[in-house]
């Protein structure tokens, strides 16, 4: 990692608000370089708190853009950090209407070139490409790294049809204690508590919502952008990375978009920025890659970007299982096209006898993190003990094959319950015995006609299902297998139907098809050394509690009960320049019995602290938030505690019983 303390331009920074047309004002910061000219406009637009949240990651990069000649401008949606207004649901059509107002307005300032580019990673991301497809006409170009298109089947919510409980859950648990957290007096003054109080009077829990629309309906085609390729009005850059759950629209997008418009770039990375050095890399020089991308765009210059190859891509080596990885052998290869001449479908049919696949409900607990931050225990361990609940067949790789794109799967079934659903895990097996996963893919079974409908299975019928698995570029060397392994399970990343007995798989009739890319790497494809600007000088304090476990699986043998308690470690305790501690501590927990799909519990708990001890201001978020179930129904309770000091200043509950329909 290389920290720039010296660039072309020198920077200034401020704060300011951006007034919108209902008189609601948002926060903003903006760093700028010193000139009389008038400069491109970057513009990062998410809910995640620009004074403390992301801070340490905005410092890393808006300085960066401004000493290269360009405004970057951090703003926080309605209703979150310092901005004004009630907060909404995610990617609401307000939020959407309010991002198209602050592109205008800032191409409107006298130092905008009046020239827009947007930019972000996960929620930045996505409305970005949102935004993009509102067409604003200053938006010129995009970056949109870790994002979706589709915000059904490629988001936090549902996998091919199935509910995904480990990150719908806790990711709508997450938001309920984020949106809970006051805005701060340091920046809006006195006006803190009031603009509190009348934001937690509005707060919803989002699970309720979501769980609400269990199939591909008209609340998920808002904001997906897949609808309508052609509605977007911006050269799009799109990033991702194979540890990423979101990689899959890289690969849709390059598809989509005119040559023109588009490049897109995956790398080994997860859920993170390529230049951030967290695990797995190499990590890249993703600023000046953007950069090129900002100057051909918006400024005009011809560097060399749109000569890349249109979809460029890392190509794994085979490795050892692991959770973590510093580094991961493989190299880059350039592709002209999306579906690329270079990869040609290859089918393998399965071979054996029928078997009955009746997966134990806790199959799915090495499944790893589904959000992998670049943490120690993010990525799945060997796979020896899921391939032992699944149906498994195996191929030998007598010389090397070189998958690049989405594997499919043709299973043919029999079932005699309307419900279930079919996981299909794709792994390298070594000479050693040893399982990697590579990548998977869910079919819930009343989705096989179409993720907006729930057609129940013919009761006894045998059909063929066929479902795509996630996208990957991995090498399997000569002397390993290929495993295709089969499961009725995978808790917690999949909610168990309620009558879970598993299925029938027939061999005859069904086959794996890999995306098999021919040629070598290409070394010709490289990137410089990650740079980023100097930090903001956040510390963090070690602490005196014992530090859990990220990741810790206890099994209650008498009772047959799995518990997974997991730590997402977002940030612990730390205090920034400006004198603020911030304290937040999560544990999400999911608990199954191994013969009972009625006994899938997952709780959420988290604890946020704001201090400033200069101002004498002390407030404290307590969240409390589970689902349970029956056979009908999800169950959703939520609880919100906040204080002021000692004083609590607003305490709800929420109990709501949601119809299982798809799910």
């Amino acid at each position: 990692m290389q920290i720039r303390d010296s660039y072309p331009y020198e920077t200034t920074r401020e704060d300011f608000r951006v007034p919108l047309a209902d008189g609601t004002t948002l926060y903003a910061r903006v760093w700028r370089p010193v000139t009389d000219e008038p400069v491109p406009v970057l513009l990062e637009y998410l809910p995640y708190r620009l004074s403390d949240w992301t801070a340490p990651r905005d410092w890393q990069r808006h300085p960066w853009y401004a000493g290269h000649g360009y405004a970057s401008v951090r703003v926080d949606v309605r209703g979150h950090g310092n901005s004004e207004g009630l907060p909404t649901d995610e990617y609401s059509a307000q939020e959407l209407a309010d991002g198209v107002e602050v592109v205008n307005w800032l191409a409107a300032q006298d130092w905008s070139s009046g020239k827009v580019g947007m930019f972000g990673i996960s929620w930045g991301g996505f409305n970005s490409l949102q935004i993009a497809a509102l067409a604003p006409e200053p938006l010129k170009a995009i970056v949109t790294v870790c994002s979706a298109d589709d915000r059904y089947d490629n988001d936090v919510h549902y996998m091919g049809g199935s509910v995904l409980a480990v990150d719908m859950h806790a990711w709508a648990a997450t938001m309920l204690a984020f949106v809970s957290r006051p805005p701060d007096p340091y920046f809006v003054g006195d006006a803190w508590r009031e603009m509190w109080l009348t934001r937690l009077a509005a707060v919803e829990p989002f699970i309720h919502t979501w769980l609400d629309h269990q199939t591909r309906d008209d609340y998920w085609r808002h904001g997906s952008v897949c609808e309508d390729y052609s509605a977007i009005g911006a050269a799009v850059l799109a990033v991702g990375g194979w540890h990423d759950p979101y990689r899959d629209t890289v690969l849709r997008l390059v598809e989509h978009l005119p040559d023109d418009q588009v490049r897109g770039l995956i790398g080994p990375w997860s859920h993170q920025y390529p230049d951030r050095g967290l695990p797995p890399g190499p990590s890249i020089g993703f600023l000046q890659e953007t950069l090129r991308w900002w100057d051909h765009h918006l400024k005009g210059i011809d560097t060399g970007v749109m000569a890349e190859p249109k979809l460029r891509s890392w190509i794994s080596d085979s490795h050892p299982p692991a959770t973590v990885y510093p580094e991961l052998p493989g190299g880059w290869v350039g592709d002209p096209s999306w579906p690329s001449p270079n990869v040609t479908p290859v089918s393998y049919a399965l071979q054996g006898t029928p078997v009955v696949v009746d997966s134990p409900q806790h199959t799915g607990l090495d499944a790893g993190r589904y959000f992998p931050f670049g943490n120690d225990a993010d990525l799945p361990p060997d796979q020896r003990d899921e391939d032992a609940k699944s149906a498994c067949f195996e191929f030998e790789v007598p010389a090397r094959v070189r998958i690049l794109g989405r594997a499919k799967v043709t299973l043919r079934l029999r079932m005699d319950v309307p419900y279930g659903q079919a996981v299909a895990r794709l792994c390298d097996i070594a000479p050693d015995g040893s399982s990697t996963l590579v990548t998977r893919g869910v079919l819930n079974l009343s989705a096989r006609n179409g993720r907006d409908r729930v057609d129940a299975w013919p009761l006894g019928a045998t059909e063929d299902v066929t479902f795509e698995l996630n996208g990957i570029g991995h090498t399997f060397p000569p002397g390993h297998r290929i495993r295709l392994a089969v499961s009725s399970a995978y808790w917690p990343w999949i909610w168990p139907q309620a009558d879970s007995v598993g299925f029938t798989l027939e061999p005859v009739g069904s086959a794996l098809e890999l995306p098999v890319r021919d040629g070598d790497l290409d070394p010709s494809i490289t990137f410089g050394p990650a740079e980023q600007s100097e930090p903001l000088g956040v510390v963090y304090p070690a602490t005196l509690d014992e530090q859990r476990p990220e990741r810790l699986v206890v099994r209650d043998v008498a009772k047959g009960e799995w518990r997974l308690e997991v730590d997402p470690r977002y940030g612990g305790t730390r205090v920034y320049p400006d004198g603020l501690e911030f304290t937040e501590d999560a544990l999400e927990t999911y608990t199954i019995q191994e013969d009972d799909p009625l006994s899938a519990r997952t709780r959420s708990d988290w604890t946020i602290r704001l201090h400033r001890p200069d101002l004498g201001w002390d407030t404290r978020v307590e969240t409390r938030s589970e689902i349970t179930c029956d056979a009908a129904d999800f169950i959703a309770s939520n609880e919100v505690v906040c204080k002021d000091g000692d004083e609590v200043v607003f305490h709800r509950t929420w109990e709501q019983r949601i119809r299982r329909t798809a799910g």
